[in-house]
């Protein structure tokens, strides 16, 4: 009997990469799959039906149920018709898996105003088209007084959270990512929904295009005992996360291989207050410096405590 047992699953972006793991973990454990992707490059260009196809067709081989979907998670009419294909299909939906992403980057004063929008569409409008989609059907299930035990799971990145030079695109989509989950987990949690978000760091198509990265994520070399990078690492929190009776919402964690790191969202730091009056530039040029950080904070990449 797997962890997944009975639950529908939607996950976007599953044809390679991520995606592709957590789809065959998802069915592993008994869940049944629509395998969503568009088949583009990692820079969004392009369409291919097969990677979601063969994804599908590795869950049947293996015993499991799923389906191909290669809508474009960007077109708001799509997103619906995904998620009315999955409760067609398998009578129900209980999770969403927000995956989908590409990547453009480029340094700040070389990028184009297309650059910008295209990984600001498919990253937070890739987000919440299915969302708000998925979002609707479980109200009205909510409304009609069925039990609802919902779960989606989006998808930011470190490059977003504690920011990346060169991914001024991706890394504001990213932390936006994490801010909607945020959102939605307030806003849904009446109709039994819970919202949480993930950093996952593994070796993907676009890892492998990040700056800096590149090295890093290379498989092992021979004999070596653990991939460090392997994205199938990431897959089983994400199906954690989906599981009917998990108590996390609201939440971001950082995934790699076997460690799990809760984030804490932007919190209050040094203060001055002069209560009840406004503060004179001479003032702050005099008091501002008691805002900075003390020396206690860790000390980030780019020379500022953070």
């Amino acid at each position: 009997m797997g962890t997944l047992d009975g639950r529908v699953a939607i996950i976007t972006g599953a044809g390679r990469g991520l995606g592709r793991e957590h789809a065959l973990l998802f069915a592993a454990e008994g869940a049944k799959v629509v395998v969503n992707d568009l088949g583009g490059d990692i820079h969004g260009e392009g369409a291919d039906r097969a990677p979601a196809q063969i994804v599908v067709d590795e869950i049947t081989a293996m015993g499991g149920e799923a389906i191909a979907n290669t809508d474009d998670v960007t077109d708001f009419d799509a997103a619906e018709r995904m998620i009315r294909q999955a409760v067609d299909k398998f009578g129900d939906l209980h999770v969403l898996v927000n995956n989908a992403g590409i990547l453009r980057d480029k340094m700040l004063v070389n990028m184009t105003e297309a650059e910008w929008d295209a990984v600001i569409q498919v990253h937070l409008k890739g987000h919440f088209c299915p969302t708000r989609h998925a979002a609707v059907y479980w109200r009205e299930q909510s409304k009609e007084g069925k039990e609802v035990k919902a779960a989606i799971v989006h998808t930011s990145s470190t490059s977003g959270l504690l920011s990346n030079v060169g991914q001024t695109n991706y890394g504001a989509a990213k932390s936006g990512i994490a801010t909607f989950s945020q959102i939605c987990a307030k806003e849904l949690g009446r109709y039994g929904v819970r919202s949480n978000a993930i950093t996952p760091m593994a070796r993907t198509r676009l890892t492998e295009s990040t700056p800096g990265l590149a090295d890093i994520v290379k498989p092992p070399g021979e004999g070596a005992e653990f991939d460090r990078w392997d994205p199938g690492h990431v897959s089983p929190m994400v199906a954690y996360l989906s599981t009917a009776d998990c108590p996390f919402t609201g939440e971001t964690f950082l995934v790699q291989a076997g460690r799990v790191t809760r984030y804490r969202s932007w919190q209050f730091a040094e203060t001055i207050d002069k209560g009840d009056a406004r503060w004179a530039v001479a003032e702050l040029i005099d008091e501002g410096l008691k805002l900075a950080p003390g020396e206690d904070e860790p000390v980030s990449k780019l020379g500022h405590r953070s």
